[in-house]
């Protein structure tokens, strides 16, 4: 991946022999046992499986019965520095990318302060020299304060890092200003991210709004909050011929919506969350405020236009939305928590165990889907293929584990999967070259 926008602390370049691995990367066709050899940090040599011998003080991994995937990357996560490092940092969200077989994510600005200027842009990059443990990038506010009635200085934030520009954790309500945002985007690049929603709709409500929040007597979010934005934006973007990616679509007519301005020749695209794809509103009946998340957890029938969208392309890509809390924070009655739930750690064991394993949707779809972020914001593609840094993720995909058993890499411990058996172990990550995590890996050094 580009290295431009991308900012963490250098780790020492590998030189590693995974031998045996089960190659999985559908952009490079490979879908067989191969040796894999990286020397210092790149991928120099694909062979049969057996074939390669180990280079003077190489580390050899034995990978038969193992998986090797491009490294996963997450164009959208909640660090939530500067200002509220009591949920999350940046040392403690990359370890949680790294420990979830991520070799690349993306924070968003809704920080204490908002990050909305320049400066504070490169004050955090250069905190991500220091203590990140896998590259991030930073997509600077749309609207000082996240207010929405003033523009950012969106061509100076471009100049300073910037990947692109949202305000998540609210909608741009305005047209005019999403239009003005839209023909400043012409003048500097980068992505615009939008959170959908319109709050004269969603008001205070806390749930999908239905059958479930009827009987538990919660206020609802009805689905065209986020569907009425979703195509009055397109049709801006389409109009300025901008460029919009739609942030955690939740509910059936946002899909449609995003694929008919596709059809129509709109610039636009879209990302769904693992917990939108695998859980509904029913899971709220419990009033255990970790299913509480904004867009909400909605119907069967949402959740299955979501993976349909996600299989036909309309949704190009998966993302997590990790939005850690601290525990009092959510240990609150239902209606009274804050809405987000942690995801980094369990994207791709939580689709692997209930998407692919059901064979509802093909492993090399999913890893497909949670890779494809990257090139949404210009950045290059992780890929399996020689010459390519060694972006990749070694996982066991018959290993089980108990989420949150043992604790979390992240600080927060907000998952809504969590005491949920799942299958699919990392067991190594490689990031921009260099091992950035590994997890009970049998392995020797070559003497």
């Amino acid at each position: 991946m580009s290295a431009e926008r991308l900012f963490h602390v250098p780790g020492e370049p590998a030189e590693l022999l995974l031998r045996g691995v089960h190659a999985l990367d559908p952009r490079s066709g490979l879908d067989a046992p191969h040796d894999v050899l990286v020397r210092d940090g790149v991928i120099a040599e694909l062979a049969a499986p057996g074939s390669l011998p180990a280079p003077d003080g190489a580390e050899v991994v034995e990978g038969e019965g193992l998986h090797l995937f491009p490294a996963f990357f997450d164009p959208h996560v909640h660090l939530r520095t500067p200002g509220q490092e009591h949920k999350e940092t940046l040392a403690t969200g990359t370890a949680a990318a790294a420990a979830g077989g991520f070799c690349g994510i993306v924070a968003m600005p809704n920080t204490a302060p908002t990050l909305d200027d320049a400066s504070g842009l490169r004050s955090l990059c250069a905190q991500a020299r220091q203590e990140a443990r896998v590259p991030v990038g930073f997509m600077p506010a749309i609207t000082r304060g996240l207010a929405g009635t003033e523009l950012t200085e969106m061509a100076e934030l471009r100049d300073a890092g910037a990947l692109g520009f949202t305000d998540d954790g609210r909608p741009v309500v305005a047209a005019g200003m999403l239009r003005r945002a839209l023909q400043y985007q012409r003048l500097c690049g980068g992505t615009i991210a939008l959170h959908e929603e319109d709050p004269t709709l969603s008001g205070h409500g806390v749930m999908h709004e239905g059958a479930v929040s009827a009987r538990l007597g919660l206020t609802g979010i009805p689905s065209i909050s986020e569907s009425t934005m979703v195509a009055r934006d397109s049709a801006i973007a389409a109009y300025e011929q901008g460029r919009v990616h739609f942030q955690h679509l939740s509910c059936v007519e946002s899909v449609e919506a995003l694929a008919a301005w596709k059809a129509a020749g709109a610039r636009v695209s879209g990302e769904a969350s693992p917990h939108h794809l695998t859980l509904t509103d029913e899971a709220v009946r419990s009033l255990d405020s970790r299913f509480k998340m904004n867009p909400p957890l909605r119907t069967e029938a949402d959740r299955e236009a979501l993976i349909a969208g996600l299989r036909d392309g309309t949704i190009e890509c998966i993302a997590t939305d990790h939005a850690p809390h601290a525990r009092h924070e959510k240990e609150v009655p239902f209606e009274e928590a804050p809405m987000g739930v942690t995801g980094l750690e369990t994207a791709f064991p939580v689709l692997y165990t209930d998407l692919v394993l059901p064979g509802v949707l093909p492993l090399g779809l999913v890893v497909e889907r949670m890779t494809a972020g990257a090139a949404l914001l210009d950045l290059s593609t992780p890929r399996i293929a020689v010459g390519e840094p060694a972006n990749l993720a070694l996982l066991d995909l018959a290993g089980e584990w108990e989420v949150g058993a043992r604790g979390y890499a992240s600080k927060s411990a907000n998952s809504c999967f969590e005491g949920r058996r799942l299958r699919g172990v990392v067991r190594l990550t490689l990031a921009a070259g260099a091992v950035v995590h590994r997890a009970e890996l049998p392995a020797e050094v070559a003497a």
